[in-house]
């Protein structure tokens, strides 16, 4: 073996063990460990999308994930409700509360502090996609502390193989979206993926509620 493949050899031995070590490093939860909250307050999201749904569309999907992980998450219409009652309409107000007053407020352990970043539908000429991107924070409010971030996006388009198919399905679904909400569905699949349990790495650990807590 001369010294060029000797050495090419031994570089790519060292790209593959870096793959591996980055593919099988473990994120440092010991902060999330000795703060897991009992209940989640879920703030309404921050709207940085063009689409008016957004807020109360995403917000409405996030309870199931976070219950079946075994979190007690506060009802998102007692939340609205309270906030309105106190002058508070949007995400961004909600989001710029003292955690000392949310507390006191709701008694919460934890707020849930969310983003999206895009939602809605993109119109082309033979395709109509909708799409949903979202961040989250999870922010201790006994210590003020940041739990757990994450962040997750999906997209949903027409899957009709032929040209009229597609020109069809997409004049469909351009109408259905103008009255209707497509970003909804899409919306309860980012939450599934975005809150699941991923004790090891990058997703929620399981709550005390859960039979694995």
């Amino acid at each position: 073996m001369n010294k060029f493949s000797f050495f090419t050899a031994i570089a790519l031995s060292f790209t593959l063990f870096s793959s591996y070590a980055v593919a099988d490093q473990v994120v440092d939860r010991s902060v999330y460990m000795a703060n897991v909250p009992a209940s989640i307050l879920v703030l309404p999201p921050v709207n940085e999308s063009p689409d008016t749904r957004a807020t109360n569309s995403f917000w409405s999907t996030v309870t199931p994930p976070l219950a079946e992980a075994g979190y007690y998450v506060f009802p998102v219409t007692v939340v609205d409700t309270m906030l309105k009652e106190n002058g508070v309409t949007n995400g961004f107000d909600a989001q710029n509360i003292p955690l000392n007053k949310l507390k006191e407020i709701f008694g919460a352990d934890a707020a849930l502090y969310l983003k999206v970043k895009k939602y809605g539908s993109k119109y082309q000429i033979i395709d109509t996609t909708a799409e949903v991107e979202v961040e989250a924070k999870l922010v201790s409010l006994n210590t003020g502390t940041v739990l757990w971030q994450g962040k997750e996006s999906s997209e949903r388009s027409n899957d009709s193989d032929t040209l009229t198919g597609l020109l069809v399905t997409a004049l469909i679904e351009q109408i259905s979206n103008q009255v209707g909400d497509a970003g909804y569905d899409v919306s309860k699949s980012v939450s599934s993926k975005l809150f699941r349990v991923d004790e090891r790495n990058k997703g929620l650990m399981y709550g005390p509620r859960s039979v694995r807590h």
